[in-house]
């Protein structure tokens, strides 16, 4: 019988098809981190919460349309850190590379994003919805 530890491992291996502005997007590997569900539940609380702090400054006019595309691109930058932990650009993983990945490709963090997720859901898991 095969044997196996209960605890996974501290990363996990994922494509992410990365959008290019008039080309087909570009699979590129990235290494995440794993989270455990209660974990990844806090990431997501707060991840939602900074996006509704910011839709709210953004509604109240608060915010000029340069500065809240910065502070999206500031949010969305610190999500891809908080999850990857290297990836397969020719650039080195860094918070200067993830800032420009986020500035450049407006599709990136979004596609990253969901990646990650889709590691986590039963489906890629392989199990069923019993």
């Amino acid at each position: 019988m095969p044997t196996f530890k209960i605890a996974q491992n501290p990363t996990f291996k994922a494509t992410v098809q990365v959008p290019r502005i008039g080309g087909d997007p570009v699979p590129v590997e990235f290494e995440f981190k794993y989270m455990d569900r209660p974990a990844l539940a806090e990431l997501f609380d707060r991840w939602g919460e900074a996006r509704r702090a910011l839709l709210e400054r953004v509604q109240k006019e608060e915010l000029s349309l340069s500065d809240s595309t910065q502070a999206e691109i500031q949010l969305q930058a610190q999500q891809i850190s908080e999850v990857t932990a290297s990836w397969a650009f020719d650039e080195p993983f860094s918070e200067e590379s993830v800032k420009a990945l986020v500035t450049t490709c407006v599709g990136a963090p979004k596609a990253v994003i969901e990646a990650y997720q889709q590691a986590y859901s039963p489906s890629r898991l392989g199990n069923s919805q019993a």
